[in-house]
């Protein structure tokens, strides 16, 4: 390596890691944490230019909305198809790529929010009958999620640790509840410059304004869900970490540098500084419902 890359790789590096020290250094409050992943509308229907991420992965969602194509011999992977509006800007995106929305053999998502999985129908209709699959625990909400009166389809219903397989690419399914029921994590594993790396697409862990943690009647477990959650998320030892919004794996600051050595999106430090922030802003909320309830 030469001398002029070697200080290229190290401006990089340190440009990432300071990202992520500056992210878990703020102290996020819900609101803020919720508009930073969700934006604004325009966010979350304008096409962010589709490229490759890693491997077989690429990224077809919005500026808001993290959707994922993952591709393989027998057919490729939608990982969130976001609001039925936002399917024909993902479908946009992958012929862009150079892929056909109909090589669309199973649809994946990543919680039971509009935002993330109520194009369900919509993309397994213009994919021509890709099978849609979903975390038990969110079956329920996705059969309450019906544009335009649709019913939602699925096709298999998954549970913790389940394993999705298509053309040699394999991704596994971790329950981690409190943002849903179901809301569910994907992991899979590529292979670049000869190592292997772990790819971790976070389902959700926040805690949106209005949240009840203590005394929830419809959910008196959601605090026990979401510990259960942050445990699973910090044992995963994520090389490239992926999310349902962009934001939660800065890819508007990634994606200038996509291209180049190092690959941007592997970033484990950022990872762990996500998890910092989210749990912290959830600690917080938890904290302060618990002091109210008890009167002080």
């Amino acid at each position: 390596m030469t001398r002029v890359a070697i200080v290229f790789t190290i401006a990089v590096v340190s440009s990432l890691l300071t990202s992520a020290q500056q992210q878990a250094g703020k102290v996020w409050t819900q609101e803020e944490l919720f508009r930073r992943n969700v934006g604004t509308p325009e966010d979350q229907d304008a096409q962010f230019p589709p490229h490759k991420i890693i491997g077989n992965i690429y990224y077809v969602g919005t500026k808001s909305l993290g959707s994922f194509l993952v591709t393989t011999p027998q057919g490729n992977i939608l990982i969130n198809t976001s609001y039925e509006r936002t399917v024909p800007v993902i479908k946009d995106s992958v012929e862009k790529l150079g892929f056909k929305f109909t090589d669309t053999k199973i649809i994946l998502g990543s919680h039971a929010h509009g935002d993330h999985m109520e194009g369900d129908a919509l993309a397994k209709e213009l994919s021509g009958g890709a099978q849609v699959m979903a975390m038990a625990e969110d079956v329920p909400a996705l059969e309450r999620m019906r544009p335009g009166g649709k019913p939602h389809p699925i096709d298999k219903v998954l549970h913790d640790h389940d394993e999705v397989a298509l053309g040699g690419t394999t991704l596994r399914a971790y329950l981690t509840p409190g943002h849903t029921r179901g809301c569910t994590t994907w992991t899979m594993n590529v292979q670049e410059g000869g190592k292997n790396l772990l790819v971790v697409i976070i389902g959700s862990l926040g805690v949106n304004p209005g949240f009840v943690l203590v005394n929830n009647k419809d959910a008196p477990q959601i605090v026990d869900e979401f510990e259960r959650a942050y445990k699973v998320m910090r044992s995963l030892q994520a090389d490239v970490p992926l999310g349902s919004h962009g934001a939660m794996f800065n890819l508007a600051g990634k994606y200038p540098r996509v291209g180049k050595a190092p690959n941007p999106y592997i970033d484990p430090a950022g990872y762990k500084a996500e998890l910092d922030v989210v749990e912290g802003v959830y600690r917080k909320a938890l904290d302060d419902q618990r002091k109210a309830a008890a009167g002080k």
